[in-house]
């Protein structure tokens, strides 16, 4: 039979591995989609209450759990049935999260781990350190993006591609809390509708601007103000560079959520290629909308 010793630190392990992981996923998730507010302290909200807020809510659970178990067992257990009840019902979140978190009560229920000092360093400390350390990097990196301020139309060139891309405005929307972002036929749609400077739609095709291909987008991507040296390849279907892009002048808008955007690169007729500000890029439905993916139009220059 095992002892209680042994069930509670199953219990610490568990809660403490979830708290870790929860912590990795948020340090990175936070720097990477988020921090785009011009306010620091606006941005420390984003961080705590939509990446950070499960790694401290399993440490807190655990800390609690080792201060009155049968208390934390329970919330643990109201957690596990609190999941399928509010419409999560997927065999994915069942495994991940509703089966876990019943263990974890059931093993704070029974198990008493000692020392328990050690157990709170554990419970507490560990989760700490993840997401402290998984955030030092990225921090570091979007503390120093070059940003000029310049949000007008641009041309930029490299690598054999020399494009003017969209002022913000239509042809390069900006995104933000509730703003309707377009799917890639709405995005191709709107940018043949641009007037000859991208500053606004007329009802009728123009066909001056257009979605860059993915080979465009990737060869024009930029890091600290310079091109990145990317080019395409097309056998691998994937974006290589001399230096790993970021979301920088003269391409991209610190300070707005649009991380993704739309290429005109087709893979078929339903799925075309998203290019990401830090270089990536991966086949993507047609017909999805969210907040974090928009576009920006471009047109040759002669």
């Amino acid at each position: 039979m095992i002892s209680k010793n042994v069930m509670g630190w199953l219990a610490v392990v568990l809660t403490t591995s979830f708290a870790a992981l929860w912590g990795f996923w948020g340090s990175i998730e936070n720097f990477h989609e988020g921090w785009f507010y011009q306010s620091f302290w606006m941005n420390l909200g984003l961080a705590f209450f939509q990446y950070w807020i499960w790694s401290i809510t399993f440490s807190v659970l655990g800390a609690l759990s080792l201060r009155w178990p049968k208390v934390g067992a329970a919330i643990f257990v109201a957690a596990a049935i609190l999941v399928p009840s509010i419409g999560i019902r997927t065999s994915a979140a069942i495994v991940i999260f509703a089966i876990p978190l019943a263990i974890m009560g059931a093993l704070w229920w029974f198990g008493r781990p000692n020392p328990k000092k050690w157990a709170y360093a554990v419970v507490v400390g560990i989760p700490l350190l993840v997401l402290v350390g998984f955030s030092v990097e990225p921090a570091i990196r979007v503390a120093g993006r070059y940003d000029d301020g310049n949000i007008g139309a641009r041309i930029i060139e490299g690598n054999g591609v020399k494009l003017l891309w969209a002022p913000e405005g239509p042809g390069w929307p900006s995104g933000g809390p509730g703003a309707k972002m377009p799917s890639w036929s709405e995005a191709k749609d709107l940018c043949i509708r641009l007037n000859a400077d991208g500053t606004a739609l007329v009802d009728t095709p123009q066909n001056i601007w257009r979605l860059p291909t993915i080979q465009e987008a990737v060869c024009s991507l930029v890091r600290h103000g310079s091109n990145a040296g990317g080019d395409w390849d097309s056998v691998k279907h994937e974006g290589r560079y001399k230096q790993l892009p970021d979301k920088e002048s003269p391409l991209w808008k610190l300070h707005s959520p649009v991380i993704y955007w739309w290429s005109a690169s087709e893979v078929n007729d339903s799925v075309a290629y998203r290019v990401v500000y830090n270089g990536y890029t991966n086949p993507l439905p047609k017909k999805i909308r969210a907040g974090y993916l928009g576009f920006r139009a471009v047109k040759g220059i002669h």
